[in-house]
């Protein structure tokens, strides 16, 4: 049957958005008890999630080159993507953990996210209303959150799963598959455009109009922050937890503190984009690195200490790390012309998750370099480059057309 109205419509594609993203952290999740099974060191644990990052990024490119967010039917592409991403997590259970076939087929996980998350995006972006009483940030804000609960399931299935790594990749892919099916009944909204003639000139557009590039700097800010601390703050609060807590209370314990980290991130994604929709998206994004960048910074002062302080801060910081990330989105909609809506998100997610890479990679060296007191710190420097760019962002006569004229 399918969702004929906006919001019936909407909570479709929010579930199968939740359904699909679950592949994207499933390995990362099962990076503790891998390591404890296979003795994993620091570049085999950051390759669980960075084989993610670029086959995104390799998927997000391929569909900006050739338009293919703008020119396949966006429901038709979200299915294809999340049944093939399925398949190829699912074949981790077919290989041993250490073996070389892991990471091409999280590299393949990846590339499919690409038909999921931008296009999800650009779904929800044609049911948005347009003017003072629009609402972009929210609708955005809903696909973001779901994918921010997507991302915290493997946690929970892993904490549900006990030390069975193998029941975290077999329930992911399972609920990728309903995903992908379930998007069938989720309908269009009446913005959608068809696609012009493809011009490969049209991906320079991201980066040589001023307001468009300007949202994409604050983007690739807080893409500086997000990735790398989303992947290593389970690894982050197990060590911790190993200091103050019994060994068969830790484990457990840091899995449920992780879903709920990176969980919580779902409602500050709704409340970012009721915030930004009424009183403007550049306020929000500020707001929101400020307070994040303030936590990756500090957090670790809290490590070894009493485990419900630490999980009061790490959750501050869950809820606003990703709270603007929707909002750099809507931006990017709001200042893009119309038919190349899809295009411009899809190349916006790629730069972000290219930087991914950098930081991602770069965790265990400061862990190694600065232990685990310093080693989030260096990621506050995305949060403040990027308020300094949306800051020039609301100053440009352009920032009007964000939000109604909310700047």
């Amino acid at each position: 049957m399918i969702a004929g109205s906006k919001w019936a419509s909407l909570a479709v594609l929010c579930l199968c958005q939740v359904a699909v993203m679950a592949l994207w952290f499933s390995a990362s999740a099962i990076v503790p008890a891998l390591s404890a099974e296979y003795h994993l060191d620091g570049f085999a644990k950051s390759l669980f999630t960075s084989s993610v990052q670029a086959g995104f990024v390799a998927g997000s490119l391929t569909s900006a080159i050739l338009g293919l967010a703008d020119r396949i039917e966006p429901r038709r592409f979200f299915m294809v993507s999340a049944l093939i991403g399925a398949a190829a997590n699912g074949a981790i259970l077919l290989v041993e953990p250490t073996s070389l076939w892991v990471a091409p087929l999280r590299f393949v996980t990846g590339a499919c996210m690409a038909g999921v998350y931008p296009v999800g995006m650009k779904i929800a972006s044609t049911w948005a209303r347009a003017g003072a009483g629009g609402d972009m940030g929210l609708l955005v804000g809903l696909l973001v959150g779901a994918l921010t609960l997507g991302s915290a399931l493997p946690h929970l299935f892993s904490a549900l799963g006990g030390i069975d790594w193998r029941l975290t990749l077999a329930v992911a892919s399972i609920s990728a598959l309903a995903g992908g099916l379930g998007i069938a009944a989720a309908r269009l909204g009446p913005n959608i455009q068809a696609a012009p003639r493809f011009r490969p000139g049209f991906v320079l557009w991201a980066w040589k109009i001023k307001p468009v590039r300007l949202a994409n700097l604050g983007y690739l800010g807080h893409m500086w922050e997000l990735y790398a601390m989303w992947a290593w703050i389970g690894v982050f609060l197990h060590a911790s937890f190993a200091e103050t807590l019994a060994p068969e209370i830790a484990g457990p314990a840091a899995k449920l503190a992780t879903f709920a980290t990176v969980g919580i991130g779902a409602l500050g994604c709704l409340a970012g984009g009721l915030f930004a929709d009424r009183l403007g998206r550049t306020t929000l994004t500020m707001l929101a690195m400020t307070i994040s960048g303030a936590c990756a910074a500090t957090v670790g002062l809290f490590y070894g200490g009493a485990p419900w302080l630490l999980v009061a801060v790490c959750l501050l910081w869950g809820l606003s790390v990703v709270a603007d990330s929707a909002q750099f989105s809507a931006s990017i909609a709001e200042l893009s012309n119309r038919f190349l809506v899809g295009t411009m998100l899809t190349i916006q997610t790629a730069m972000g998750f290219t930087l991914t890479l950098i930081t991602i990679h770069l965790m265990p060296h400061w862990v190694e370099w600065l232990g685990w007191r310093w080693a989030f710190a260096p990621l506050a420097i995305g949060p403040i480059l990027g308020v300094w760019a949306m800051a020039r962002l609301r100053a440009h006569p352009e920032s009007t057309r964000l939000a109604g004229g909310r700047r």
